[in-house]
């Protein structure tokens, strides 16, 4: 009689490890990413749209600041800190239970339209009472791609760490 013996398979687990490495990991995405948006918003997209992205003047519309420091401030820390963090929590728990195999690429690439759709249709459209998707004007869809590229290098920057502390396990 022939045994053959399974082991099973080593899926990731929905959720990341609480571990020390956590802050930083959200930390540095957070602000590689928002580095990247800044680039893009302010450096590249006014040349392709004739002026740049302006979320101090979103978070200004949905909160009734007159302070653009206070928008730009809450902007910031939202990239830096919230949406790493909801990537973490949220989109890749979510991407691993219902598409497990999708690749990063496309795992960043969702979660970047996400954060478009949360930023000019939740934000935007039903908070500040702005056209939807700002009528998807060339500035909207300059936004579309700033908030790819943000979800791209989160993905890409969260992968890194978890493959160091991977590495340094074995």
């Amino acid at each position: 009689m022939t045994m053959t013996q399974t082991t099973p398979s080593s899926s990731p687990s929905l959720f990341p490890a609480i571990t020390g490495r956590l802050v930083p990991t959200i930390l540095l995405a957070g602000i590689l990413a928002d580095v990247t948006w800044e680039v893009w918003a302010r450096g590249i997209t006014p040349f392709l749209v004739g002026g740049p992205l302006q979320p101090a003047a979103l978070v200004q519309s949905v909160f009734g600041f007159q302070s653009w420091v206070a928008g730009e401030l809450i902007h910031a820390i939202t990239g830096i800190v919230f949406y790493p963090i909801g990537y973490l929590f949220i989109a890749r728990p979510l991407q691993r239970a219902i598409l497990p195999k999708l690749p990063l690429l496309l795992t960043g690439t969702g979660f970047g339209i996400g954060l478009w759709i949360f930023a000019l249709y939740i934000m935007a459209h039903l908070i500040a009472g702005l056209p939807a998707f700002l009528n998807f004007i060339p500035l909207a869809w300059a936004s579309l791609a700033g908030h790819i590229l943000f979800g791209l290098v989160v993905a890409f920057v969260v992968r890194f760490r978890e493959s160091q502390t991977a590495e340094s396990q074995m």
